[in-house]
């Protein structure tokens, strides 16, 4: 299981958290494949489908004989029933849409990092009550970067994680950086369904290097 510490540097090293779902196995490996040799150490599975489960326990299988070193968060996190499963199917971290206290709970007796989402100051206020360090701002789009600058300095013990919106560009992902997070999100914007179905792993691989080598230069 990875530390707060580990996580927000892993983060801050490769400033882009790349999610999806996708029901298929094969499809699944190939993105998991691809964002790997693309250079991506980090990924969230996010838990909307029936399959996400059993898909997840396979990624976890993959990673342990090909990937030691890639870390899978667990998304879409909505409830302990959720912590519970995902963590004991070997997730490294738990990431949620919202505050649950159930979620809370799990992670806590546990020990696993958990990443709530937040979209209040008043819902940021009560995961840095709950002793949480990085929070995820969601939905992205509807907040604005404006929002990450301005809440800040209010909550100097916690970082934050943008999803939802975030284009796939080191534009994109600049605009972020520089309001102060610490990672942008990169869902369907980045790994499509269109992309997905026709299994273009290499484009996907390309893709994340070049948006890597981008970033990570500045």
């Amino acid at each position: 299981m990875i530390s707060i510490a580990s996580t927000a540097e892993i983060l801050r090293h490769q400033k882009i958290l790349p999610l999806f779902y996708h029901s298929d196995q094969v499809i699944c490996t190939g993105v998991v494949e691809s964002l790997y040799a693309g250079g991506i150490k980090m990924v969230e599975f996010t838990n909307r489908g029936e399959q996400a489960l059993s898909r997840f326990r396979e990624l976890h299988q993959l990673r342990k004989e090909k990937f030691p070193k890639m870390i899978l968060a667990a998304g879409t996190i909505r409830s302990s029933e959720d912590a519970e499963a995902y963590l004991n199917a070997g997730a490294d971290l738990l990431i949620s849409p919202f505050f649950d206290e159930g979620v809370a709970e799990i992670a806590k007796k546990s020990g696993a990092v958990w990443l709530p989402g937040c979209m209040t100051p008043t819902e940021i206020h009560k995961a840095a009550s709950a002793g949480i360090n990085i929070v995820k701002l969601f939905p992205g789009n509807l907040l604005g970067a404006e929002f990450v600058q301005a809440v800040r300095p209010l909550f100097p013990e916690v970082q934050f994680v943008v999803t939802g919106g975030v284009e796939p560009t080191v534009a994109g992902v600049e605009h972020w950086l520089q309001a102060g997070v610490l990672a942008a999100g990169l869902g369907s914007k980045l790994i499509s369904n269109e992309l997905m179905e026709q299994q273009q792993f290499n484009r996907l691989e390309k893709n994340v290097a070049e948006l890597l080598h981008q970033l990570q230069k500045k």
